[in-house]
């Protein structure tokens, strides 16, 4: 099973304004949020909050309103979207949940609730920083 380094998401009250900071001071690129087709908020569950992305043209930040009951909307634990988190795009998310299971690490399975061609799941390291780990699905 291999992990690669995929994005830092970090969280705001005003992602306009965070987007404009890391596009136009720190003169990352903006990639276009049509770049992430996002599955529609139903019955509550989902994320409708404001996205913005940019890029370094390897790594890649992402840039979500902040959102303290996203987990409790959703029927899961872990909040991705309350302080931000690092993530990694795995090639095997099967493998890596049976990894988690097998080590006794709690993880919410988000699915493709946030992101239509991604499986997420998030779990906390050991200073409950949140982790995100996903697989391409489409």
């Amino acid at each position: 099973m291999k992990l690669e380094f995929h994005h830092i998401n970090y969280v705001a009250e005003d992602v306009e304004r965070l987007h404009r900071f890391y596009t136009e001071v720190l003169g990352l690129d903006d990639i276009p949020i049509a770049s992430f087709p996002r599955p529609e908020v139903k019955d509550g569950k989902g994320f409708g909050g404001t996205i913005r992305f940019a890029t370094d043209g390897r790594m890649q930040m992402h840039l979500a309103e902040k959102d303290l009951t996203v987990a409790f909307r959703n029927g899961a634990v872990i909040n991705p979207v309350e302080r931000g988190h690092i993530a990694f795009r795995t090639d095997d998310i099967d493998g890596f949940k049976a990894m988690l299971d097998a080590r006794g690490i709690p993880y919410s399975d988000y699915g493709t609730a946030f992101a239509k061609e991604w499986h997420q799941v998030f779990f906390h390291d050991p200073e409950g920083n949140v982790i995100e780990v996903h697989q391409q699905v489409a």
